[in-house]
């Protein structure tokens, strides 16, 4: 996993070494549809029951943070410095029927997902066995966090990212020097396969949606894609980057997390109450080899509206 203290040297998003009781070092840089090809698909993973494994025993579905992180939302503006953000570079590990943070110990349980970073991310992973994996996809060695995304499929044919992918590490807040690190173990769901098509566009995540050629802000696949080798079909989507200092993750693997909200009177992105603690705001550039015709594109969670991304440090 990739060191605080290297997140710290990055320039423009400037994190702290440490905060207050940190355990650990940081990781990280940090509806229906046409049948598919894995029989989970359009599964509601919102509604999956909690089950004890691994890192939650008594499968509330709660995992504390130890310890918990107190602060108070930064209402400080700092003088601007280049672009707070850095960028990890992945490319894809393998696919699998597997979720980790929806169905924790259940091989096989999910609709199949495309993941990338940690070699070893998988049905029975947990934050001791991401942390004692051997690999990863990621341009930077340390970097054991896990990502991973419904795999699209065109037909039955399932079609993978090439060559690295961007996962942007930015400052999501105005004050850029409150970010802290990822604390260890962290994971959260970003989107839903359940959401409907309004439900995603109007996300706080949504950047351009899909796009490909001159074809942007797309809630489902653009009916068609410039021919060529060399045209990609794109989607881009924030994380939200507030975190509650309590859990590293919760029942519905979404409420331990928040988006920025704007300062009253001001423009300024700042931390609810709530969720005080700010956190790299990641977020996902994804490409696919896709040219001409997408009719029969589709993701293994449904529809493209569905789209949605894991995260685990």
């Amino acid at each position: 996993m990739i060191t605080a203290g290297l997140l710290a040297a990055t320039v423009g998003l400037v994190l702290p070494q440490a905060y207050a009781g940190d355990q650990s070092s940081a990781s990280a840089p940090a509806s229906q549809a046409a049948a598919s090809t894995s029989s989970h698909a359009g599964m509601n993973h919102a509604q999956a029951a909690p089950r004890a494994f691994g890192d939650d025993p008594d499968g509330d579905g709660y995992i504390p943070a130890n310890p918990p992180v107190n602060a108070e939302p930064s209402q400080a503006n700092p003088p601007h410095r280049y672009f707070h953000e850095f960028q990890a570079h992945c490319s894809v590990t393998h696919t699998a029927p597997d979720d980790p943070i929806v169905f924790p110990g259940q091989p096989g349980a999910s609709h199949d997902h495309t993941f990338m970073g940690n070699v070893s991310t998988n049905g029975n992973s947990t934050s001791a066995s991401m942390d004692a994996a051997n690999g990863t996809t990621c341009v930077a060695p340390g970097d054991k966090s896990g990502y991973w995304m419904p795999s699209l499929y065109k037909g039955d044919k399932k079609i993978l990212p090439v060559d690295v992918q961007t996962i942007y590490y930015k400052s999501g807040v105005t004050d850029y020097t409150s970010v802290r690190p990822f604390p260890k173990g962290l994971r959260f769901l970003v989107g839903s396969p359940m959401q409907s098509a309004d439900e995603f566009r109007h996300h706080k995540g949504f950047v351009e949606g899909w796009e490909c050629g001159e074809s942007y802000f797309n809630t489902e696949f653009p009916a068609s894609c410039p021919t060529g080798q060399d045209v990609q079909l794109n989607i881009r989507f924030q994380a939200p980057s507030c975190w509650d200092g309590k859990y590293l993750d919760t029942p519905n693997h979404t409420s331990h997390m928040a988006y920025p909200v704007v300062k009253a009177g001001t423009n300024d992105n700042v931390c609810p109450a709530d969720h005080p603690v700010a956190l790299p705001m990641i977020e996902f550039k994804m490409a696919w080899p896709v040219n001409g015709d997408t009719s029969d594109l589709r993701l293994a969670s449904g529809a493209a509206h569905t789209f949605h991304y894991d995260f685990f440090n």
